[in-house]
């Protein structure tokens, strides 16, 4: 479905919302005021409340009571912001869907810029940050060595400084439910479906309010659950470490048996012996964890459990509010 000039176009905003009671006021104002100028398009606002423990919950039916355009899923536990995701595409009902951040680093104005590239006929529009000033060094350094990293090994590549803040269009978010894994990489999984895509650029502003919720630890299991979704080669380069340290090991037996030929029967070293058992021992272990990385997430999937469980769902009826 394509936008129309001459009927209303309704937008779903996808907004997972962990621990954000600060923050969900502010986003709300702030996307009023982005569309209360544009009679041709309606939004519906799908907040997942992905396990709150503080008061988010309660200021989101606070501020329904007086805004029908704002949906409620409330999660039966924090499932994680991926599986808030689906389970935002799957509640939206608009003719293109819009994953976005509630603190405000995601400009609510760049929805028009998108909505444009989707008149042009783009199935997916993109945002894509211009830099990362916004963030810390190490974690500007870290998201640069995943992005070439994941792109080394993984297969579809990954947009860099591209996150979950994009347009679908209907027939995406069709296809992307059609998708059975439950561990899900989302970023992976939105390259992965492809689809005509342009990109609109944007300077990342500092949180509204309220404070992120990854630490350097989420980060590296992040990193590792996205290598480890769309790549097997870190199960493969662990045939070439193996191939490679029995060549070393061969070479080395030569020398031995040279050196006993022609000088005699040397009494091995301690020291040595101890080095390469311990060496040997590391990158066997290192290998078996390689190895239970990928079979945890197979063990995982054949269980078939559910993304995400809806404790309630709230919703009510009538005219937008403001």
């Amino acid at each position: 479905m394509q936008f129309s000039e001459n009927k209303k176009t309704c937008l779903s905003l996808i907004i997972p919302v962990f621990n954000e009671a600060d923050a969900v006021g502010l986003f709300i104002d702030k996307v009023t005021k982005v569309f209360e100028a544009d009679p041709f398009i309606e939004i519906e606002l799908i907040f997942i409340n992905d396990g709150s423990t503080d008061e988010t919950l309660g200021s989101l039916l606070a501020i329904q009571e007086n805004d029908s355009r704002v949906k409620i899923i409330d999660l039966s536990r924090n499932f994680g912001k991926e599986a808030a995701l689906t389970a935002g595409l799957d509640a939206a009902k608009g003719d293109a869907v819009i994953p976005i951040d509630v603190d405000l680093q995601d400009p609510p104005e760049l929805i028009l810029e998108m909505a444009a590239k989707w008149k042009e006929g783009y199935e997916v529009v993109v945002g894509r940050r211009t830099n990362r000033d916004s963030d810390s060094w190490a974690k500007r350094v870290s998201a640069n060595w995943f992005y070439n990293v994941h792109n080394i090994m993984a297969h579809p590549k990954l947009p860099k400084n591209v996150g979950d803040f994009r347009l679908m269009d209907r027939c995406v978010v069709e296809t992307f439910q059609q998708l059975p894994e439950s561990r899900r990489f989302m970023k992976g999984l939105f390259a992965w479906v492809g689809f005509r895509t342009a990109y609109v650029d944007y300077t990342r502003p500092e949180r509204s309010a309220g404070q992120s919720k990854f630490n350097g630890w989420k980060l590296w299991n992040f990193a590792l659950e996205g290598i480890t979704s769309f790549s097997t080669s870190l199960l493969r380069i662990w045939t070439y470490i193996g191939l490679g340290v029995s060549l070393v090991s061969f070479a080395f037996a030569m020398f031995v048996v040279i050196k006993v030929l022609l000088y005699g029967v040397d009494v091995p070293g301690y020291a040595s012996i101890i080095i390469l058992v311990s060496f040997l021992g590391g990158l066997q272990l290192v290998g078996i964890g390689v190895i239970g990385e990928y079979l945890g997430r197979t063990y995982i999937e054949s269980k078939r459990r559910p993304i995400y469980l809806v404790r309630r769902t709230y919703e009510r009826s009538g005219k937008n509010g403001s």
